[in-house]
């Protein structure tokens, strides 16, 4: 809903001094601000009419106004609507000096920066790492292990390194899993795991016209090979969250439902996706435990083919106008570097 220019300033100066400081905000404190020539009492009024919209809620009698998600939800769309222009590139640049040297793969890339941003926001900053179906096969590498056991070494092009120990009900040398492997980096080599998936179970399912021996159960060991655990979280920052003063009477609930690792992933697959950040706020998060809480989040790719996402996690009253940006830049520099 669009308010009109009076409306609008006063919301936006109500956010912005509730996110400095998380206390009630008087008209009275407003009209001191050399922002605004309206007396006190008119912006008295303005805050009412903003009260009986939804977008400010008075805590107590004849206390000060403090915004509510729709309030929050409004000055989001409006920073959005802005842009954040030379923010992000003075944002990109910090990160990059920050990370001159490359990391060795992509876990230590995700940990160093979801790190490195929580410092910067004083949020919680997490990153999903890639899912393994997403990438595509670099290399392969089997290795005898004890009795009937082999180890698959798995490196795909992203930078995701994978090992899992296999049983198998046959033993093969190092010789014949080499082979093995040779034959499934010729067959494979730069298919998606998924892709690869597909193939295997076709071949699978017509393993009897499979004129070698070899090659059916090189099928059986990539089938193995290509399970991999539900996808994980990275997390940085737990205490700065909740730290924070209005979460002192509710630490517990907060942390429980930061620890569900599952629910945030799967909140997070129900979102829409783009190079541009996304954020819920409070209500608008379909999870109970993160009525109190904004996520801003955004994806990490290669080229138009998405890998993962980044974010932070903070109060209703974070600085968006820091966050957004930092979470976008985030997305840019980790798709960079990979």
């Amino acid at each position: 809903m669009e308010l009109d220019d009076r409306r609008d300033k006063v919301l936006q100066a109500v956010v912005d001094t509730y996110i400095r400081k998380p206390v009630p905000v008087g008209s009275r404190l407003l009209a001191k601000s050399a922002d605004f020539t309206l007396s006190s009492a008119s912006i008295r009024n303005i805050m009412a009419d903003l009260e009986d919209m939804g977008y400010l809620v008075q805590p107590h009698t004849s206390a000060g106004r403090v915004p509510t998600d729709k309030g929050y939800r409004y000055y989001v769309d409006a920073l959005s609507a802005q842009g954040f222009g030379m923010k992000e590139e003075k944002l990109l640049a910090s990160l990059e000096q920050s990370f001159q040297d490359a990391q060795d793969d992509i876990t230590s890339l995700l940990n160093d920066v979801t790190e490195k941003v929580s410092s910067m926001s004083h949020c919680l900053a997490f990153a999903v790492p890639l899912r393994a179906d997403n990438t595509t096969l670099n290399r392969v590498q089997l290795y005898r292990y004890r009795g009937n056991h082999t180890v698959a070494l798995l490196l795909t092009n992203e930078g995701l390194v994978t090992s899992k120990v296999l049983y198998t009900d046959f033993g093969l040398s190092q010789r014949e899993l080499d082979r093995i492997s040779d034959y499934l980096n010729s067959e494979f080599s730069s298919y998606t795991i998924d892709e690869i998936k597909s193939v295997v179970m076709e071949q699978m399912s017509r393993e009897k016209a499979l004129a070698d021996v070899l090659i059916t159960k090189a099928m059986q060991i990539c089938r193995e090979a290509l399970v991999f655990p539900d996808c994980d979280i990275i997390f940085s920052g737990v205490s700065e969250l909740i730290g924070l003063p209005e979460f002192a009477d509710n630490v517990n609930s907060i942390a429980r439902a930061i620890e569900d690792k599952h629910t945030i992933i799967s909140l997070l697959d129900s979102l829409q996706g783009g190079l541009e950040a996304e954020v819920l706020i409070g209500c608008e998060n379909p999870e109970r435990g993160f009525r109190r809480l904004s996520i801003v989040t955004s994806e990490y790719r290669q080229g138009d083919r998405p890998l993962g996402r980044v974010g932070m996690i903070g109060p209703t009253r974070m600085d968006y106008s820091s966050a957004i940006p930092l979470v976008e830049v985030m997305a840019r520099y980790i798709s960079s570097a990979i």
